[in-house]
């Protein structure tokens, strides 16, 4: 009997509070319920849609999935965790039971399944859960080999049955500095790398297992996880063998000295054949009943307290990732295509080979007619030697500063010939029965030969020059457009260095013609040359007879347009002679300067037309003969794409479809989640 009350209103009060009991039960039935709805219709879809981007490895794209990552030191008890939230047995043993990353796909659900998947698609179903062990220790055998060694190639475990949480975790192996027998001696530095790759990306959440026996700074774990987040903020701890070491416990688990940013869970590992019922059961008493323990917060203790922390970091990641990945799927997805779409062609006939070659003719002719005919260089505004109008420009003006245009008035100097001996010389051989002050012709052009065979090599040289650099930039062009099609640049090559052995023999035969035409006859029809003789002989003539004549003046006279002359030796000759080679000497420079201006003009004009011409026809002629030929050679080895061409266009065509296919689950898991929820509303 309550205290107060009479029999009959006790009974009634417990009725009243049974019935309180009933509809709060049912109440906490109904919202459970709710969730459990929710909880399928809004995350399990999210997770289910990762774990297919998991499968299908989009990883390989550079687009990185939210993970939990489990690392720890060697016997940290990562193995322990990863079981009692699996509800199954994992490999044990001496030394590094994980020697690839295992990454286990927990599913809340029926019926019941336990496969494992590895290498390229290989999947294995698993009979029963004391077989779980075995068949990861076969896979891990068949991937990094049946020693001690480790490797980087991921083994898949699903686990699906009722009471595990759904979730998704990556499990490394354990960090260990001294190698065992039969472990490689850099060991730590391949566990080192692995764990690192799987940690760094910011959407990976680390979880460190600690055991509660060592000192947490002291780990390697730890200073591997502060190492890519420094500030904890994606890091959780989980804390092993709590049982074993109580004692400050509470202190380091609540001080974090190490910067755990997501916090700790304490847990006690399984012990001996517990199972897992009993090992959850002990673990309930020892954070209820022990002295130190039972201080520690009670949602920050029990395997159950971790499963749930675990799924709801896991399901927050997903929300906050899920819009990048979609981004970043689209932007890949759009680069490969654009990547694939710049590919040159499929070549399956003939016929769409011969297109093709007459396409990159075409751009050629387009690049070079921009190059070397209208001076426009958008293409290749910082190589100047590409720059062609502008270099040819350069080496005519050098052509045109190696020709002397005006001869030697003054005795030349050091071979110590004395003024207008060389003409004199000539005068006397010429010399035949004339009228009084006749000037041979011969004689003037026994000097122009002279001069002219004297520059002869100058034009030579600078179609020499012209041509070397021409085909160099033909060819340079060729190639950037053919380069799709290496397999056609010996054809090519051979095509360019037949038109250029044409284009120089024609040079060279110009420039012979040039040279003769030059020696055929003295004419101008220059007015110049007129200007000039007589600008000479008014301003020097009469003053060079006068110092020749009369021997009392200095025999050194200033002479307009000449310069600084000694006339001694002149005094002794016949001064009519003299007259006539000074007259000559007048004649000569006079008629030089229509000569140097001949040869420019003609050799420039030449070949701004000769490379006009080689753009504009006879490349494209030459390439359809070596290329195309009578029997399609050169043209045929386009349809047989390189090796290093054929594997990048298989790859973007993989990542294509791997990334529409990832882009499609992605659209069809929000779908049918805003589906969801809008039946619900």
């Amino acid at each position: 009997m309550r205290f107060g009350l009479d029999g009959g209103e006790a009974a009634e009060l417990d009725l009243e509070m049974e019935d309180v009991d009933v509809k709060q039960q049912a109440h906490s039935a109904a919202a459970a319920s709710a969730m459990a709805a929710s909880y399928n219709e809004q995350i399990r879809p999210l997770l289910d849609a990762v774990d297919r981007l998991r499968q299908l490895n989009v990883s390989q794209e550079g687009i990185q999935l939210p993970t939990i990552v489990v690392v720890g030191d060697q016997s940290s008890g990562k193995s322990s965790v990863l079981e009692s939230l699996a509800g199954i047995s994992l490999p044990r043993g001496q030394g590094i039971c994980t020697r690839v990353p295992l990454v286990m796909r927990l599913q809340d659900g029926e019926p019941p399944k336990l496969e494992i998947e590895y290498g390229s698609g290989c999947v294995v179903a698993i009979a029963s859960e004391e077989e779980v062990a075995d068949a990861i220790d076969a896979a891990t055998a068949e991937m990094a080999g049946s020693g001690k060694g480790i490797s980087d190639a991921p083994i898949t475990l699903v686990v699906r049955k009722r009471g595990v949480p759904d979730l998704t975790l990556v499990d490394l192996p354990g960090i260990t500095r001294v190698p065992v027998q039969g472990q490689p001696e850099d060991i730590y530095d391949q566990i080192a790398r692995i764990i690192r790759a799987y940690i760094a990306p910011k959407e990976s959440i680390i979880l460190n297992v600690l055991s509660a026996t060592v000192d947490f700074p002291t780990c390697e774990s730890i200073r591997m996880s502060q190492q890519v987040d420094r500030s904890g903020e994606r890091t959780l701890a989980v804390v092993t063998k709590a049982d074993r070491a109580p004692e400050g416990l509470l202190e380091k688990v609540t001080m974090d000295d190490v910067h755990i940013g997501l916090g700790y869970v304490c847990v006690r590992n399984r012990v001996g054949d517990e199972t897992y019922e009993d090992a959850r059961a002990a673990e309930r008493r020892l954070f209820e009943e022990h002295p130190l323990l039972s201080r520690i917060d009670k949602s920050m203790v029990g395997i159950p307290k971790l499963a749930g922390r675990l799924t709801q970091i896991q399901a927050s990641i997903i929300a906050r990732c899920l819009p990048d990945i979609v981004k970043q799927i689209n932007d890949k997805l759009s680069r490969s295509s654009d990547e694939l779409g710049q590919m040159p062609p499929d070549l399956n006939t003939v016929a769409d080979a011969v297109r093709e070659f007459y396409h990159i003719v075409k751009q050629v002719r387009a690049s070079l007619e921009k190059l070397l005919v209208r001076g426009e260089f958008d293409e290749y505004p910082d190589d100047r030697s590409f720059h062609g109008t502008a270099r040819i420009t350069e080496m005519l003006s050098g052509y045109a500063g190696k020709l002397p245009a005006q001869c030697s008035m003054r005795q030349r100097d050091g071979d110590g010939e004395p003024f207008l001996a060389e003409e004199m010389g000539v005068l006397e051989e010429t010399k035949g029965i004339n009228l009084p002050n006749f000037l041979p012709r011969s004689a003037l052009l026994v000097l122009l030969r002279k001069k002219v065979e004297s520059v002869m090599h100058v034009p030579h040289d600078l179609v020499a020059q012209v041509w070397d650099y021409v085909e160099e930039l033909v060819m340079g062009i060729l190639q950037h457009h053919s380069r799709s099609y290496p397999q056609v640049h010996p054809s090519c090559r051979r095509a360019v260095q037949s038109l250029m052995d044409k284009v120089r023999a024609r040079s060279a035969q110009h420039v012979n013609e040039l040279v003769a035409m030059e020696l055929v006859a003295d004419y101008t029809a220059n007015p110049g040359y007129t200007t000039k003789w007589n600008d000479m002989m008014s301003q020097g003539h009469g003053r060079f007879l006068g110092a020749v004549e009369d021997h009392s003046s200095p025999a050194v006279v200033d002479l307009p347009g000449i310069g600084e002359v000694d006339v001694s030796h002149l005094r002794q000759q016949d001064n009519k002679l003299a007259g006539q080679a000074f007259d000559l000497k007048a004649r000569l420079a006079a008629y030089w300067s229509c000569v140097v201006l001949r040869l420019v003009d003609g050799l420039a004009l030449h070949v701004l037309y000769g490379v006009k011409r080689l753009v504009e026809k006879d490349l494209e002629d030459e390439l359809a003969a070596q290329v195309l030929g009578s029997n399609m050679d050169g043209v045929e080895r386009m349809l047989v794409p390189t090796p290093a061409t054929a594997a990048k266009r298989d790859r973007l065509r993989k990542s294509i479809s791997l990334l529409r296919e990832c882009r499609e689950l992605v659209a069809h898991t929000m779908d049918k989640i805003n589906t969801t929820s809008s039946d619900r509303v």
